[in-house]
Parts: C-alpha cells; sequence; structure tokens
C-alpha cells in the first residue's frame, strides 16, 4: 500500500498530461509506466471521470478517453474597426482562464492578440469567430474569419506565383504588407510559442508541431476543398515551462531585432517536382538578406539539383557572406551535393 500511496500522485498527473495524445491506448501506456494491472489503471480512470475531468465513449476494449473542458466559449464579431484585441482578449478571454501559469497567460495572450489583429487590419472579413477552450492538460484558441484568405492576401501584395509561394514566405517570417503599423514578425513567433499551430486557407493546410528539444514536424498539404478565408488554431499545454521572451530571445540574439529564421525546403518543394532548378532556388532565397542567420531545414527533402545548390550555397553565399546558413536534417546524397558545389566539408547542423 505504501507504493501504491507514493505512487498515485504521478499516475494521476501522467493520465492527465498524457491522455490526449493517446486517447485509446493511455490505459495501456500508464500500465507500461507503472507497472500496474489494467483493473488498477481503470480505478484511476473511473476516479477521474468521477471528478470531471475526463469523459469516456465506447465499450471496454474500444474505449476511447477524452478530457473534460474545464471552460470553453465560442462567439462572433463584426470586425467593423470599433473595438481592439486587447480588449477582445481582456473582457472576453482572459476571465475564463482558469489556474493557468503566467507564463501560458502570457503566450496565449501573445497569439490570441496577434492573429485576432491580423483580422481586423488584413482579412478583409465582416465578420469573426472566436473558440476557446480549456481542459486539465491543454488551452486551444481558434479564430475564423471570412475575409480574402491569408495565402491568397500576400500572394495579390507581394505579386507572388500562387499562394503555395505565399505559405513559405509566411514561414520565414518578416513579412508584411503594412510595415508603417506591422513588423511582419506576429506569425513567425506564435507559431513558435505555441505547441501546435496551424493554418487553412484556401486548398493549403500550414502546421508546425512542437516536439522534444527542437524538432518541429511542418507540412504543407494541397485540400480538395477550397475554404473561404482563414482558420488558425492554436494549442498548447498547461504546463508548458516557457515564455515568449524564451521565443523571442531564440530568434533575436543578442541585438534584440528578429535576425533568425527557420526555413522548411518541403514547402519550396511543389508536389511530384524535385529542387532541381535555379528558379526554384532564387524563389526559396527571397528576403534571405533581412537575415543574418538562416536555419535549412531539408526534413522530408530526398534530393536536390546540382543547379538548385549551386545557387544557394556558391553563388547567393558568396554574394552574402555575412549571413550564417546552418544545414539540417540533411541526408547523405544532399549533403554531398552541397560539399561539392561549395568546396566545404560540413556535417547536418552544421553552418555553410
Amino acid at each position: 500500500m505504501a507504493r501504491k500511496s507514493r505512487q498515485a500522485p504521478e499516475i494521476r498527473e501522467f493520465i492527465l498530461r498524457n491522455l490526449e495524445d493517446y486517447p485509446t491506448s493511455i490505459v495501456t501506456k500508464a500500465m507500461e509506466k507503472f507497472n500496474y494491472s489494467r483493473m488498477g489503471i481503470n480505478r484511476y480512470m473511473h476516479a477521474l471521470a468521477s471528478e470531471g475531468l475526463l469523459t469516456y465513449h465506447g465499450n471496454t476494449s474500444g474505449r476511447r478517453y477524452d478530457l473534460k473542458a474545464i471552460m470553453k466559449t465560442a462567439f462572433g464579431l463584426e470586425v467593423d474597426h470599433l473595438w481592439e484585441e486587447g480588449t477582445i482578449w481582456r473582457e472576453r478571454i482572459l476571465p475564463l482562464m482558469k489556474d493557468v501559469k503566467p507564463n501560458v497567460v502570457g503566450i496565449c495572450q501573445y497569439g490570441f492578440t496577434e492573429m485576432l489583429n491580423n483580422v481586423i487590419d488584413h482579412a478583409q472579413s465582416p465578420t469573426v469567430e472566436i473558440f476557446y477552450q480549456q481542459t486539465y492538460g491543454s488551452i486551444g484558441m481558434v479564430i475564423v474569419d471570412k475575409g480574402i484568405g491569408i495565402f491568397q492576401k500576400i500572394q495579390h501584395d507581394f505579386k507572388l506565383d500562387d499562394p503555395r509561394t505565399a505559405l513559405l514566405e509566411l514561414s520565414k517570417g518578416k513579412i508584411t504588407s503594412d510595415s508603417k503599423h506591422h513588423s511582419g514578425e506576429g506569425i513567425y513567433f506564435t507559431s513558435r510559442a505555441f505547441d501546435r499551430f496551424s493554418i487553412r486557407s484556401g486548398n493549403l493546410f500550414y502546421a508546425r508541431e512542437k516536439r522534444d528539444g527542437d524538432d518541429w514536424l511542418i507540412e504543407a498539404n494541397d485540400r480538395t476543398a477550397n475554404r473561404k478565408g482563414t482558420l488558425v488554431r492554436m494549442k498548447i499545454r498547461t504546463n508548458a515551462d516557457w515564455s515568449m521572451q524564451d521565443v523571442f530571445e531564440k530568434y533575436q540574439g543578442d541585438s534584440m531585432r528578429f535576425r533568425k529564421t527557420h526555413v522548411p525546403l518541403k514547402l519550396a518543394q511543389y508536389p511530384g517536382e524535385q529542387l532541381v532548378s535555379r528558379s526554384q532556388a532564387k524563389r526559396l532565397l527571397m528576403r534571405f538578406d533581412r537575415f543574418s542567420e538562416v536555419y535549412l531545414d531539408f526534413q522530408d527533402v530526398k534530393e536536390i539539383g546540382q543547379a538548385f545548390a549551386d545557387e544557394i550555397f556558391r553563388v547567393f553565399h558568396k554574394e552574402h557572406p555575412d549571413i550564417r546558413m546552418v544545414i539540417a536534417n540533411a541526408n547523405g546524397n544532399i549533403t554531398k551535393m552541397i560539399e561539392f558545389v561549395s568546396g566545404e566539408k560540413f556535417v547536418s547542423g552544421s553552418n555553410v
């Protein structure tokens, strides 16, 4: 009994913190973690359900568990510029937050106000819908407008080829059609502050997911349905141990200016094609000169062509020697090609 009493808080916390990732296998995960019987873990599940912290559906063999909302709301607003995003946060969202750590409140405030301000200033939408939900394990916020669509807006304002190129530019940061009033940093920092961040607009879906350490999962998928307007979804764990200041410092450096960017090369790769041409490289290199450090992420890119590599790692690098380029997640073939055109030896994660 002494062992069970000592581990009870750990088992409870493990279940509540991991349930969202393992809704149908959380009992098995807890059994393996604490070497408990299924009956013993099920007692915890029933107790947590009785406390109103989780719900379950289905029979024992196919049961699914979900964290129950502690607080949630949904409401719509007319976008008439007679209200400010800070007012909506302070009057409609902040009062709903229960027992949330100050650093998490700060991250939510930054993300919510930045994304809502984008709707007010850029979306050209008559209305906006806002959703908030808090469970024991996480806080989720969704902002939906019916405007021009974020990728279409960037494509139009910067005369880009298509919405997918706009998505690539958006991922770099420092892009805004109203530089007098906006820095172009809001989406970049928001996407890196939350555990999960996604934008859906038109037939494109862009998502970032924070994993252990600094491993980011990035998706860009063409969708058959064309969505009018933009849907932004943000989610963060209630026990997150970082702050907005941590995010700023990571990408600002000592100068306290936004000088670093993380560029996923898979966003430059259209479906069914390889990264082989100079024109593709030039599209990728757009606005690199605004940064002092560029983190080139080759995740999910299997190969690159000689012309593509030469344009980036010899031509551009020679013309901009002060820009530090860091290579990550490059396989052996990509590494050899970069070394061939640049004449330099390196390992993945090193500078060029």
